[in-house]
């Protein structure tokens, strides 16, 4: 199932929370990005219904235009950041009701209630009072409570917050199982940018309630232009032969940086060959010893964006 939203406004009294936000998410798994208090959240309660926005249109593929909440959550499983337990019911008790109140009759509620808390890895606890959970157990239940209804998108908001590294890796490992093998789409909302490098596709940045980057993982993390790790060795001959009259040699066509120990940070346009480095570094009288790119990380992307907005506020 593929979302379009198209110039959706969320408002809370005089509080703008989303200002005209445009996107598409589409089948895989995409990351909600954002800081504390971006508009992730907003934006999912819109999607749920139970958020009426300002302005815009949202349309999910599948489902009529004018398709009401009840319908559209039919088709979504939503994992909300906050607890959502029953404390004194047991894991099965919880998940097979929540299938039930989503229209399932009661033996299909039991059957699924038992498969997605196999799933999920609760299939020991099902059993036992959701109260006596950890929290890994309890982010768990909250997972399958949200797949009971076999959902064709996902929302999960937060689903690592509070674990502990093994739990963490356990619920990364579940996302990325429901978007590659069980063919869920995934929307990742999250502040967290290691978890999105872990399991998305794709991501959208949000700051004060505005899109500031989107697009693939893969082409976000390009950039415009490359920066490379080099690596010089002095040469012995007449010419020039201190890591200075490389450097300088270097920063005559690019812009480049010592890091010491004849390393330098070099960064290339997109279109540039890295033969003109071997020329320049060999007309300098030294010798390259090793030339490595360095990958833009989505924190150098998601910090550039933020920035960005923040620069035109």
């Amino acid at each position: 199932m593929t979302v379009q939203l198209e110039h959706v406004t969320i408002r809370y009294g005089s509080h703008l929370a989303v200002d005209d936000l445009s996107v598409s998410i589409a089948p895989g798994s995409i990351a909600l990005l954002g800081r504390n208090g971006a508009g992730k959240s907003s934006v999912l309660k819109a999607l749920l219904g139970l958020v009426r926005p300002a302005a815009g249109k949202m349309r999910f593929s599948g489902l009529p235009a004018d398709a009401n909440p009840a319908m559209i959550r039919a088709y979504v499983g939503y994992m909300p950041e906050r607890d959502a337990h029953l404390p004194q019911a047991t894991g099965f008790e919880m998940v097979s009701l929540l299938g039930m109140l989503s229209g399932l009759p009661r033996r299909d509620a039991w059957r699924r209630a038992h498969e997605v808390l196999y799933l999920v890895g609760l299939e020991e606890q099902r059993y036992r009072q959701v109260s006596g959970y950890s929290a890994g157990m309890k982010q768990k239940a909250k997972l399958a409570a949200a797949l009971v209804h076999d959902p064709a998108i996902l929302f999960l908001d937060e689903p690592t917050n509070g674990l502990d590294p093994g739990a963490r890796r356990e619920m990364l490992e579940l996302v990325q199982q429901l978007s590659q093998e069980l063919g869920k789409s995934v929307v990742f909302s999250t502040h967290i940018l290691q978890d999105v490098e872990a399991v998305c596709d794709a991501a959208v940045v949000m700051e004060r309630g505005k899109v500031v980057a989107q697009g693939d993982i893969q082409d976000l993390t390009a950039g415009a232009e490359r920066e490379f790790r080099l690596r010089v060795e002095p040469g012995s001959g007449p010419v020039g032969s201190a890591p200075g009259s490389a450097l300088a040699a270097l920063q005559e066509k690019w812009r480049a940086e010592p890091l010491g120990d004849g390393l330098f940070a070099v960064w290339l346009p997109s279109e540039a060959d890295t033969a003109g480095v071997f020329a320049a570094v060999r007309g300098a009288g030294s010798t390259v010893r090793s030339l490595k790119l360095k990958r833009r990380s989505l924190e150098d992307v998601f910090l550039s964006a933020v920035r960005g907005e923040e620069a035109t506020s």
